[in-house]
């Protein structure tokens, strides 16, 4: 149970978590916090984010984002007011309500295909919240994740959430443009079997002890980190990029540009670097020309 919060220091709305904070980085605000807010009186002119007065400032978990306020009012008895911020942010919110979004991405999977059912809250029936205050001096909304609603297998299930996999079906579904690159953090060796959508995909291994850094290409990840690697055999660290399925037939080009660059600021066989890290290049092929 989720005690009522002690620290709220600004006026709040609490926000049901809907899919339109994952699809559209964005919400629209309700007419009664406009009043509570003042927002009519500060961005009644702001009908596009191009306008320097609908600038403001989102915070969540420490983090600090741009965001805008802009007005619609064509065709509408009373203007609508909305609430925008960056992907990164939604990003951020798709991490912290890891329910909310796998919910939307199963709504959104059965309507292109064509199925149809009653509402989606319905058959799958939780509510997560997020507490939005705003400080008007300062043009600042704070975001807090008041209630989550917590997956049974948790850590698998933010795994899954995590996987370029499910972000590629989550673009492919918002219809974004489909020349992306999907970015992954840094894991420990142990966590290479959980890996997920790992295919097409450049990669980075480090040996913390030893200070080695490796560079690869591979189209199958897995199956690449399972054989050896003599030039960083106790690699314990590793990252990657899935590539475009467009650049499939040129990803050693690619891994050939990404060793170079690196050999140009690490120590390695390469001599002309200019150094700034402790840490060696262990590729042993570098294009220097």
């Amino acid at each position: 149970m989720r005690l009522e919060r002690s620290d709220v220091d600004h006026p709040l709305w609490r926000k049901k978590v809907d899919s339109s904070l994952f699809r559209y980085s964005g919400t629209t605000i309700p007419n009664w916090a406009c009043k509570m807010w003042k927002i009519n009186e500060d961005f009644s002119s702001c009908t596009s984010k191009r306008i320097p007065e609908s600038c403001v400032k989102v915070e969540f978990k420490a983090k600090k984002f741009e965001g805008w306020v802009t007005v619609a009012k064509e065709g509408r008895t009373k203007p609508a007011y909305r609430l925008w911020y960056p992907d990164q942010l939604s990003f951020e919110l798709k991490d912290a309500f890891l329910m909310s979004f796998a919910r939307d991405i199963e709504d959104r999977l059965r309507k292109s295909r064509g199925i149809r059912t009653s509402s989606i809250e319905d058959e799958i029936p939780f509510w997560e919240f997020l507490d939005i205050e705003y400080e008007r001096e300062a043009r600042t909304f704070y975001f807090e994740a008041y209630y989550t609603q917590k997956p049974v297998f948790s850590e698998l299930f933010k795994r899954f959430i995590e996987s370029p996999l499910l972000h590629k079906i989550d673009d492919e579904l918002s219809k974004k443009p489909p020349f992306r690159i999907y970015k992954n953090k840094w894991r420990p060796r142990q966590e290479l079997e959980f890996e997920l959508g790992a295919n097409n995909v450049l990669y980075f291994l480090v040996d913390t002890k030893k200070k080695l850094f490796y560079v690869g290409e591979a189209a199958s990840l897995i199956d690449r980190l399972r054989q050896d690697h003599p030039s960083i055999p106790e690699w314990d660290y590793f990252r990657y990029n899935v590539l475009p399925d467009e650049m499939f037939p040129h990803r050693k080009t690619l891994e050939r540009m990404v060793i170079a660059d690196f050999a140009s600021i690490l120590e390695s066989q390469d001599t002309g670097s200019v150094k700034i890290s402790t840490y060696w290049l262990a590729n042993d092929k570098i294009d220097t020309k």
